[in-house]
């Protein structure tokens, strides 16, 4: 798959990073199976804790909009918006993924450029992850 599309988007939406206090800019876009693209930058605060990540800031807008599956997701990061290298997801956004994402199937990209990237799964970027099956639950409408 070309991923200069999604390169591209990922680095439009770290323009929009809100990081004043680490100076870490990060920008996600992920694709839906339906095709569109939806960013995600990260969005600090001075407490700490509320601080959201641009991938999950991502796969919030997309599933708040009735949309929760998905392929592929492009990552780019780094101090002050320069590139210094690859921008690996935290444990936290790897979880949501897991949530939504088929962790053999969806994609994880790691873009330094659009030339310049590293692809991975989920599953490799969270070998025995949790995901809705292991709580063995059925839902009752």
């Amino acid at each position: 798959m070309n991923y200069s599309q999604l390169i591209k988007e990922a680095f439009l939406a770290r323009e929009r990073s809100y990081s004043p206090y680490s100076n870490f800019s990060v920008g996600a876009a992920l694709l839906a199976s339906n095709g569109t693209i939806y960013r995600g930058c990260n969005i600090e605060n001075s407490s700490f804790t509320p601080t959201n990540c641009a991938e999950r800031t991502a796969f919030f807008t997309a599933v708040s909009e009735g949309v929760s599956d998905f392929d592929v997701i492009v990552i780019v990061g780094g101090k002050k918006g320069e590139a210094v290298d690859f921008c690996s997801p935290c444990g936290v956004c790897r979880q949501v993924m897991m949530e939504f994402c088929n962790p053999k199937t969806f994609q994880v990209i790691l873009a330094r450029s659009e030339e310049e990237y590293k692809e991975f799964t989920l599953e490799e970027l969270l070998p025995f992850g949790f995901s809705p099956k292991e709580l063995l639950v059925t839902v009752q409408p």
